[in-house]
């Protein structure tokens, strides 16, 4: 650690631009867009289809807010959550998500995770943990007992899985 007065020529970075609830609501929709990504709505729950390829969301109106999000942020959260899952499959980054297995299930939520946090704070998306992430919190602590550098390998997976949607969303239309 140092000191920033000790540092030649370091510049406190700028302050991140603040960005109101619609624009960020028009910034996701575009970016979810550019990536291409089939997405159903209407379904029960949400999740990543990895045999037919898609994402299947239940609808905007079956999501709700919370004192700090709104119900539309955290459809977007959760929609981006399984764009993360997405860019697991085979022919993407192939996180080996045909492996149904318990383990690898919940180290593909972690970087799920890790990716949506990215994500919603690259497009300024409010996210708010969700009652479901409890569920998942044993499993995490599991692996992290398991193998100590879990933590540093999903945060990896999880960046590339962020940077390879954000070169999806800036390459020109074809």
């Amino acid at each position: 650690m140092f000191n920033a007065a000790q540092v030649d020529g370091w510049q406190p970075p700028e302050p991140p631009v603040e960005v109101s609830p619609a624009e960020a609501n028009a910034s996701v929709t575009a970016f979810v867009k550019a990536t291409e990504a089939t997405i159903v709505h209407g379904a029960s729950g949400a999740w990543y289809d990895v045999a037919r390829d898609l994402i299947a969301m239940p609808a905007l109106e079956a999501f709700i807010g919370s004192p700090t999000s709104t119900p539309s942020e955290a459809y977007q959260a959760t929609l981006l959550h399984e764009l993360v899952h997405w860019t697991g499959a085979a022919h993407r980054l192939d996180r080996g998500l045909a492996d149904l297995s318990r383990s690898v299930l919940a180290r593909e939520e972690l970087v799920a995770e890790i990716g949506a946090a990215f994500l919603c704070a690259d497009l300024g998306v409010t996210n708010e943990p969700r009652p479901d992430h409890a569920a998942y919190v044993a499993n995490w602590l599991q692996i992290l007992r398991d193998d100590a550098r879990a933590l540093f390998t999903a945060s990896r997976r999880a960046s590339q899985a962020a940077n390879y949607l954000h070169d999806l969303t800036t390459q020109p239309s074809q």
